[in-house]
């Protein structure tokens, strides 16, 4: 384990903003494309704009960070990108580590770890371990990650305690099954963040996205910065919420 200073324990209180907002960072390799540099730039980049949004989330008052950082079907990509994004992957947790504890960031992964590479797993706990007591922004990493994935993983669990004879299967509801998901105690995120102009979730929290307000940013994630997140979430305070209800709320 790191020697790291003490970390913050204050924050901002910004009662406007979203307590939970999870991003896609989507379109390294088209900024890179763009300006004639090879795709591995364009991560490099995208690592940058990752640490600006940390930063910029804690200063907006967000609790709760989640990002997409690679899905479980990345796995089809060029080995030689798959290694660069492994690769930046350690330079981020190995160099950014003792900056994200300082600053109060308690880290939490999410995702399937069996069949990674060993040293990938020893750092992903190590940042979790590290961070485990901190308060002031919780960042969740989304690594190997697929939610139709997750959720048949949850559905697994559950099965397993009825043929058990642990669970009677009349019990199993949403709220059940959600209980069994990940990362049962964050919030689902309020607002979902695109970039790159797609539309759409990719696999990427579709259970706890049921009532999310999803803004779509048509700039590249390298680009992406706190004016951007803050579009965004002026976007997300302009919506009506209604949660399935006749009574529409105020997204902030």
């Amino acid at each position: 384990m790191s020697n790291a200073a003490a970390p913050a324990t204050e924050g901002p209180d910004r009662s406007d903003a979203p307590a939970h907002v999870a991003i896609i960072m989507d379109g390294n390799g088209r900024w890179a494309a763009a300006r004639g540099l090879p795709r591995a730039e364009g991560h490099r980049r995208g690592v940058e704009a990752l640490r600006r949004v940390v930063r910029a989330s804690h200063e907006l008052g967000i609790r709760y960070l989640t990002i997409f950082s690679f899905s479980s079907e990345n796995w089809s990509r060029p080995a030689s990108e798959i290694g660069d994004l492994f690769g930046l992957l350690r330079r981020f947790i190995r160099n950014d580590l003792t900056s994200l504890h300082r600053d109060g960031v308690k880290v939490r992964i999410i995702g399937e770890r069996e069949g990674l590479e060993s040293d990938i797993c020893a750092l992903l706990n190590e940042a979790e371990e590290l961070t485990r007591d901190n308060t002031r922004l919780t960042l969740v990493v989304a690594f190997n990650y697929g939610s139709r994935q997750e959720i048949a993983k949850a559905a697994q669990k559950l099965a397993r305690e009825v043929a058990e004879g642990k669970r009677d299967p009349n019990t199993i509801d949403a709220e059940t099954l959600g209980a069994h998901l990940d990362a049962p105690d964050i919030p689902d995120p309020d607002l979902i963040i695109r970039t790159s102009g797609e539309q759409r979730l990719s696999n990427f929290l579709m259970w706890q996205a049921a009532y999310s307000e999803l803004v779509f940013v048509p700039i590249h994630w390298p680009d992406f910065d706190k004016a951007a997140l803050e579009g965004a979430i002026a976007e997300f305070a302009r919506r009506e919420r209604r949660f399935g209800g006749l009574v529409a709320r105020t997204a902030s």
